[in-house]
């Protein structure tokens, strides 16, 4: 191989936030409770390491509750999910564990109150994505999806005084803001959440790769193709000047993606444990690179609470 990049810029934060950290943690908690298998609804997180590790330890992944059998156990992802699906496991006699993210959550009792006052909601997200489909389920009468500037040109609502908007927890935060402000161009009365749902995990990676990239001639996010927050890490570096890529393990880093890189930055999806951005230095290291530093925006500390079931041996009260 060619001589690597001399230098490495590691972006902090990084990895796991404390949703998915609280996530993968359920996981792990309820098959040494109960024994494997246990069935998760959907992917736990968007990330195929951990995903191939749960599975090895004894996680059945199903794609809806309808393939868990009856009485089994079951845990919701991370990205929530809509009141139908908990209605639909309770019917079928489901044990389930609710890992959804506060965050997540957080929206959803947003959603639920801007519907009982009569709101038209504008959600911002990404149509298909598991955490937009549970937001659109807390009230499917009341929500209308918005995926670019342009959707909000041609939005057309009951009463454009009653107009409210929230975000899922993962996008970009530029263009998240820049789409807020067509909305209240738009519909100058619109309201909003009292605190952005953007999440300060993706706010906090975005920034310190918004950093990473004026340093970098290549930016390299550790995360898989199906993570929303890890794409918007891509596209976040593109747009502040350096080449980025996206990948699952450090074997994928490609010999032409190297040529005339002095620099490379390296962050990670807040799904992505940080053993994975480790072997990638050290891959570089091996490959000559004789300087790592890490570029730091903030600092976290906040963990969740586990979900009730799982939070002491023995507990029983799944719902």
């Amino acid at each position: 191989m060619s001589d690597g990049p001399a230098r490495v810029l590691l972006a902090a934060p990084r990895g796991y936030c404390a949703g998915v950290d609280r996530a993968i943690e359920t996981v792990e908690r309820a098959i040494d409770m109960h024994g494997p298998p246990i069935y998760v609804r959907k992917q736990i997180v968007h990330n195929r390491h951990v995903v191939e590790r749960l599975t090895r330890r004894g996680a059945v992944f199903v794609e809806n509750e309808a393939d868990v059998p009856s009485g089994a156990l079951v845990v919701f992802s991370a990205h929530g999910v809509a009141p139908s699906v908990h209605q639909n496991a309770a019917a079928r006699g489901l044990r389930a564990i609710d890992a959804t993210c506060p965050l997540v959550t957080k929206v959803h009792v947003e959603a639920r109150r801007f519907a009982a006052d009569g709101y038209t909601i504008v959600l911002i997200g990404h149509a298909g994505h598991e955490e937009t489909e549970g937001t659109m389920g807390e009230a499917p009468a009341s929500v209308v999806l918005v995926q670019s500037e342009e959707d909000v040109d041609g939005l057309e609502v009951p009463d454009p005084e009653r107009v409210a908007y929230l975000t899922q927890t993962t996008l970009s935060v530029d263009d998240t803001h820049r789409i807020v402000a067509r909305l209240r161009k738009r519909f100058p009365r619109i309201v909003g959440p009292r605190t952005d749902d953007i999440c300060f995990a993706t706010t906090n990676r975005q920034a310190a790769v918004k950093r990473l990239a004026r340093e970098c001639e290549l930016v390299l996010v550790v995360g898989s193709r199906n993570s929303s927050n890890s794409n918007r890490l891509v596209e976040v570096a593109e747009a502040h000047g350096a080449r980025a890529r996206l990948i699952d393990y450090a074997s994928e880093v490609r010999e032409d993606w190297l040529a005339g890189v002095r620099t490379v930055g390296i962050t990670s999806g807040a799904s992505v444990p940080d053993e994975l951005v480790q072997e990638l230095v050290e891959a570089f290291r091996r490959r000559g690179a004789d300087e790592v530093a890490e570029v730091s925006v903030a600092e976290e500390h906040t963990r969740f609470m586990l979900p009730k079931p799982v939070r002491a041996a023995g507990a029983v009260d799944y719902y």
